[in-house]
């Protein structure tokens, strides 16, 4: 059976920024910029994006390009004889976890969503949107559908394809979100005392600098919001064809996953400081403190269903390729058809996520690692292990087991002033900045 390929290297751009553009760039950003300073933190990262994120997304890219396989298949098949292919189950392993619980928090995104449609959330709903949450996410069935429902809609995009799937549905989602965020933001800055908020992103308080947590939550950030180390993007990369060059597209699409970082925090942010808002709310600042910003704005209801909408399209372009990677593991191991491989394993997500949902429930005194609960131990074991295992996995891999000459040549850099620069980074400097994330994840450095 003939390997799917993106109809072109547009279509590639677009499904890769679906991927990295999600619910990390909206609602993970926003809380982590605000929890470490705003300006200074928002300076870092735009670093560690173009100097560490960009070079390690051309590696992992190139990796599923040259192999033309899937997560695991292609180190086996670059890598013949040798146990590298262990490095792609990292790949497998987050995928499951990280989508059992995205799709929980992705479905609580549709709900509220629905509840704007209906005008429900239009006015404060009784208790106040705190309670309203609350009740919701603790609720036994309710948040059960909308996981359900925004699974069903996961799957029926990946089932149906790579071309007139996954890059029709991103080639109408990603415009879309463009224009709904730059929308939303510039009539964010429509609100008085907005400028506020725009000084705490845009001008640095130079002493936040100081701090060492600001640099590794700022790392972290550029390495989540680019989908690095879960073998998404590897697995995109290995639908495109020999003939698109990789250096251009992948510049693309980490300039284009800033923008979308910038706008979100230019969408949230002075509407924070219009109404007063501690811009450190924290993961509550979405789902509890924005739709409470909303309430007090003028045409507030209809603000609050564009943003809703907004993060509904987000989180449903970066779950399809997350589904994407089990999905092209199985239908090579096990020679399933692509309808068949979706099913079954947006299935097995699916009942994982019942257990994650139901953490917030009638098991919310579970508690697997430490005092995490469900949710908080399957991102902490996916989020700080195994995608920093899988990134280091394949900065290591290409930096240490290619030869420097195939390693350019696969990047489409042989010749180019920028590829020693590429492959120094990719051999010596990201492997160490990889191990202090992971190092500080599980609490050994202690920032």
């Amino acid at each position: 059976m003939a390997r799917e390929k993106w109809a072109s290297k547009l279509g590639f751009m677009l499904a890769a920024m679906g991927s990295a553009v999600g619910l990390g760039n909206i609602w993970r950003f926003s809380y982590v910029a605000g929890e470490n300073g705003g300006g200074a933190f928002l300076l870092v990262y735009l670093f560690f994006v173009f100097v560490i994120g960009i070079p390690l997304l051309l590696t992992e890219v190139s990796i599923g390009r040259k192999a033309q396989s899937d997560v695991v298949g292609s180190f086996a098949k670059l890598s013949p004889g040798t146990p590298w292919f262990f490095s792609g189950f990292f790949g497998v392993a987050a995928s499951f976890l990280i989508l059992s619980f995205y799709s929980v928090v992705a479905g609580w995104s549709v709900y509220y969503l629905w509840k704007y449609v209906t005008g429900d959330f239009f006015t404060t709903p009784e208790g106040g949107y705190e309670a309203a949450f609350g009740g919701f996410i603790s609720h036994t069935w309710q948040p059960l559908f909308w996981h359900a429902l925004f699974m069903v809609m996961t799957i029926g995009i990946v089932l149906v394809g790579i071309k007139k799937g996954i890059e029709a549905a991103n080639k109408i989602f990603m415009p879309t979100l463009a224009i709904l965020l730059i929308g939303l933001a510039a009539y964010s800055l429509t609100l008085e005392g907005a400028m506020e908020g725009v000084r705490f992103l845009f001008q640095p308080n130079w002493s936040a600098l100081m701090n060492p947590a600001v640099y590794l939550a700022a790392l972290g950030q550029a390495f989540f919001s680019l989908s690095l180390g879960m073998g998404a993007m590897l697995t995109y990369g290995s639908y495109l064809s020999k003939e698109n060059k990789l250096p251009s597209a992948t510049i693309g699409i980490g300039v284009m996953d800033s923008f979308f970082a910038v706008i979100s925090g230019i969408v949230i942010f002075p509407a924070v400081f219009a109404f007063g808002i501690n811009p450190s709310s924290g993961p509550p600042l979405v789902f509890i403190t924005l739709p409470g910003i909303f309430d007090q704005m003028p045409f507030g209801g209809i603000v609050g269903l564009v943003f809703f909408f907004a993060l509904a399209l987000a989180s449903l372009s970066s779950a399809i390729s997350i589904l994407e990677v089990p999905v092209a593991y199985f239908i090579r191991i096990f020679h399933w058809s692509r309808k068949k491989a979706s099913v079954l394993t947006g299935a097995i997500m699916f009942l994982l996520g019942l257990v994650v949902s139901l953490g917030y429930g009638v098991w919310a005194g579970v508690s697997p690692i430490g005092d995490r609960d469900i949710q908080e131990s399957m991102d902490f074991i996916a989020s700080n292990i195994l995608l920093p295992l899988g990134g280091l996995a394949m900065a290591l891999f290409v930096g240490w087991y290619f030869k420097k000459a195939t390693a350019l040549e696969a990047t489409d850099l042989t010749g180019n002033a920028f590829g020693p620069i590429w492959y120094g980074i990719v051999k010596y400097i990201a492997p160490v900045l990889i191990i202090l994330i992971f190092l500080n994840a599980i609490g050994l450095l202690g920032m």
